[in-house]
């Protein structure tokens, strides 16, 4: 008796027709990622291949209407939102009816505050890098009070050993946090203390504004990533800081709902502002969706941002970690059960030194950069110090001013330019070995770099050097966008796993440490710290 095999039927003509139209149509899914930061709004339209079909790029107007204040105006940033989203489908040739979700990617801390009732600003978005609470800033943190919560936490996390008491027993306020720049608007904006009381204020971080104006003011929420950032949020309980709250006499009543980085429907685009409406799948921190789009999903895994600041991430898993020297415990993002932590480091003044050096003439594009400073063997002796906004983690001095030293009559135009992609080099150096010193010496052996400096081949490769890490910068540095497409991507299905995001991100160079010019790198290194201290308190004198 002889067995038969079953056949599988073959598919009618009108059956696979049928399935050639839907594989057509998933391919033909499209994420419109919108990354607002510090100077420009972009927008990058994704297929299923996660190649850029479209793109378009507006600059962000900065307003300085007194030193030390930077501030943007939500009405004309709103505007360049809508273009670029306008210009980024007709690059694409598409538009707004095929795109399938958005996602977005904001910087942090970054605030304003509105009206529930007209919808109208109070005062102009007050940025990240604004500095005029500055007084205040000194003050609370050398108040009773602050020093009496730091104790309070010593003794209790001497009992309890737990992070979050550790965590406050080394509380520094900072200009970066949103939360004394609150209280100065609250303090000085005419009209805001008694609108709060009428219970008419609407306070958030630009992702928070920006959901709403999409949505026509349907939606009004934040995610953790974007509210760990601003000093206000507790990442151990997530939620928003009761203590932080009664200390300072915040109103918890203009303070918006915390949800998710992602999901199948955040929030809905109102269809009037791009003629048809889809949903915005995700909505995370500008550094979050970086680590996002770094694939650096496990923890241990480390990226640097070199953009307008530069920002080291580390993955710290299901646990939130600070360290005593500035290293800040924040959110990486929260979808579901997926929650992840980072500790960060940050560098105010990367992309700030290049654009200083285009205003100033000293070069002429930022792609000659790379090839001015290999052009000499060293810097001849001339330092540069990064401190346009003061200096960061590990030094945390406000106070300190940038500036050359080590100028003689021999210094030529390719040392200065060395000098000042060296000092890059070596602030993301320091924030390197305070992760080592605070988290193992084992942390940090592969450094994933994005960012628009990030495509400085002088700069990666001397990371590589003084670091010892290996360096890999990815075929895009626009990881910000990428990220904020990938989570918004999962989320709505076109991307089923975060393995498949892996073999979707494609490495475009690894620099590897030379040990030779290592040590040459460390010497160099030790002296520009000797010339860091020249330029420290400056502005106290």
């Amino acid at each position: 008796m002889t067995q038969s095999k079953s056949v599988p039927a073959r598919p009618r003509h009108g059956e696979h027709m049928a399935e050639q139209q839907q594989q057509q149509t998933a391919e033909k899914r499209f994420v419109a990622a919108l990354d607002v930061g510090t100077t420009t709004v972009r927008c990058h339209i994704f297929n299923k291949a996660a190649q850029v079909v479209g793109a378009a790029t507006r600059q962000v107007t900065l307003l300085y209407p007194q030193p030390g204040r930077y501030e943007i105006n939500p009405d004309v940033l709103w505007s360049k939102v809508v273009a670029v989203v306008k210009e980024a489908l007709e690059d694409a040739n598409l538009t707004a009816n095929d795109v399938t979700c958005m996602g977005i990617s904001t910087q942090r801390s970054t605030f304003v505050t509105w009206s529930k009732v007209t919808g109208m600003h109070y005062h102009n978005l007050i940025t990240w890098q604004d500095v005029r609470a500055e007084r205040l800033v000194q003050q609370w943190d050398s108040s009773l009070s602050i020093m009496a919560l730091r104790g309070a936490s010593r003794v209790v996390y001497w009992f309890t050993r737990k992070r979050r008491f550790k965590a406050g027993s080394t509380l520094k306020l900072m200009n970066t946090q949103v939360t004394l720049r609150l209280l100065w608007v609250l303090e000085n904006v005419p009209g805001l203390k008694e609108a709060v009381a009428r219970n008419e204020v609407m306070f958030g971080t630009f992702d928070t504004y920006l959901v709403w104006r999409l949505s026509g003011g349907r939606t009004y929420h934040t995610d953790p990533s974007s509210a760990a950032a601003t000093g206000l949020f507790d990442p151990f309980t997530m939620q928003w800081a009761g203590w932080a709250r009664t200390i300072f006499r915040l109103p918890a009543s203009i303070f918006p709902p915390v949800g998710e980085s992602a999901g199948p429907c955040l929030a809905m685009v109102a269809p009037h502002i791009w003629g048809a409406s889809f949903p915005i799948c995700s909505s995370l921190a500008d550094q979050s969706a970086s680590m996002f789009g770094s694939c650096c999903f496990d923890e241990g895994d480390v990226k640097l941002t070199m953009g307008t600041g530069s920002f080291l991430n580390v993955n710290t898993g299901n646990m939130p970690i600070g360290t005593t020297q500035g290293m800040y415990p924040l959110v990486g993002w929260k979808v579901g059960d997926d929650l992840a932590y980072l500790a960060e480091g940050a560098s105010n003044d990367t992309g700030t030194i290049i654009n200083w050096a285009l205003k100033s003439e000293l070069i002429k594009s930022a792609d000659e950069t790379s090839a001015l400073a290999s052009s000499v063997a060293s810097s001849g002796g001339v330092y540069f110090v990064p401190a346009f906004s003061g200096l960061q983690a590990p030094i945390n001095d406000s106070e300190a001013s940038a500036g050359f030293i080590g100028i003689t009559t021999s210094t030529q135009r390719p040392h200065l330019v060395r000098a000042l992609l060296e000092s890059i080099g070596f602030r993301g150096s320091q924030l390197m070995r305070l992760m080592r010193e605070e988290l193992g010496s084992s942390a940090g052996q592969v450094l994933a770099i994005d960012g628009g400096v990030a495509k400085n081949d002088f700069l990666a490769q001397m990371l590589a050097d003084v670091t010892g890490a290996r360096v890999r910068r990815a075929t895009t540095c626009d990881h910000s966008a990428l990220g904020a497409a990938f989570m918004a991507g999962l989320a709505a299905g076109i991307w089923s796993s975060k393995e498949e995001l892996r073999q979707l991100h494609h490495l475009d160079r690894e620099f590897i440490p030379n040990m030779e010019r290592r040590q040459e790198c460390v010497i160099e290194e030790q002296r520009w710290t000797c010339a860091v201290q020249r330029f420290l308190h400056w502005h106290r004198q």
